[in-house]
């Protein structure tokens, strides 16, 4: 199913000329839960493996026996999938709670050492032909994105993330098996199986990114538009347009575009060469919230405010939004990654 994003509010770069500078595409990639094939973009696979190419492992120090199984994991969400489907005023039955309430962590693998290697887990996959702005290495279609269940590493103890570059016309045996671990040390960094809808839309860049004078320029127009829709309004509250809601930056997993910084504050990320990084994959926890409506597609409007229809993908890392960011200068460079 197609996704469309409505048009926005207002034509901010009628208003705000200088925007035209400030403007780039992104592609939504709106993932919705599904059963995607292996020659498909997808979340959590299943990949286009070569079967001669041995699956990533981690083999950081970190406990990897103690957490969730992964199975429970899938189970408890396809329960409370299911159970709010059936009644989405009460939710699970007794008998599911019970269920649920046995799908505990613990020590699940204690054959596990710290120092053994687990398989890395799936987590996107994009094929270029599908994707409008993934731009990758040259002769590479195929971008390939793993990473390690545990938020365990490094000084911030996040995940650690693998991003793999390849060209799906070289891929002549697939691997039947994508191998996963046992445990995972958080739920939420597991994602659901999901096919992607991807919509290539216009961004502009984040406010305070923006020149100075054309921040307040934006800022008193924001304001003359609430005062205007409150001195009209009768028994429903004013709809306040936003630049950074409405005209900026949409939520969601998406491919290029610009970064949001609303967590922390600008920030230069910088390739180990010196060149500038520019995002590459957005990875959201959700599609929309309160803050976020006018972006909704069309086709979901009537699900916004279904239970779960804006977390389609389960993942919620660092802050809800990690991404990764690859060089300007030479997209083989190491790419960063980034958690708000």
């Amino acid at each position: 199913m197609t996704r469309t994003t409505p048009e926005r509010p207002v034509d901010v770069e009628a208003i705000f000329p200088e925007l035209t500078h400030h403007r780039r595409t992104s592609t939504r990639l709106h993932p919705r839960q599904g059963k995607p094939k292996r020659e498909e973009s997808s979340v959590a696979g299943p990949f286009l493996w070569p079967a001669e190419e041995p699956w990533p492992v981690c083999v950081a120090r970190h406990e990897k026996g103690r957490g969730h199984r992964l199975a429970d994991v899938r189970l408890s969400r396809q329960i409370l999938k299911e159970a709010w489907l059936r009644d989405p005023r009460t939710g699970p039955s007794e008998a599911e709670r019970e269920v649920l309430a046995g799908l505990q962590p613990g020590l699940h693998a204690p054959e596990l050492r710290d120092e053994d290697p687990i398989p890395l887990l799936a987590g996107a996959q994009l094929f270029a032909h599908e994707v409008p702005d993934l731009a990758g290495p040259e002769g590479c279609d195929l971008l390939q994105v793993l990473w390690c269940p545990f938020e365990a590493h490094g000084p911030d103890q996040s995940m650690d993330v693998l991003v793999k570059w390849r060209n799906s016309r070289d891929i002549t045996e697939v691997a039947e098996v994508n191998p996963e671990p046992v445990v995972v040390g958080r739920a939420e960094c597991v994602p659901n199986s999901c096919t992607f809808h991807p919509e290539q839309v216009v961004e502009h860049e984040y406010m305070e990114l923006l020149g100075e004078d054309l921040q307040e320029r934006i800022r008193a127009w924001e304001e003359e538009i609430l005062e205007a829709a409150e001195d009209s309004r009768q028994d429903s509250d004013p709809y306040e347009i936003d630049y950074q809601g409405d005209l900026s930056i949409p939520p969601g997993w998406k491919v290029g575009g610009f970064a949001s910084w609303h967590l922390t504050g600008p920030a230069r990320i910088n390739c180990s060469c010196g060149g500038e990084m520019r995002p590459l994959l957005t990875i959201h926890d959700r599609e929309w919230d309160s803050g976020s409506l006018s972006w909704v597609p069309l086709e979901d409007r009537d699900a916004v405010h279904t239970t779960g229809a804006n977390v389609p993908t389960g993942v919620y890392v660092g802050r809800g939004l990690m991404r990764i960011f690859v060089c300007t200068e030479n997209p083989v460079h190491p790419p960063r990654v980034d958690f708000q």
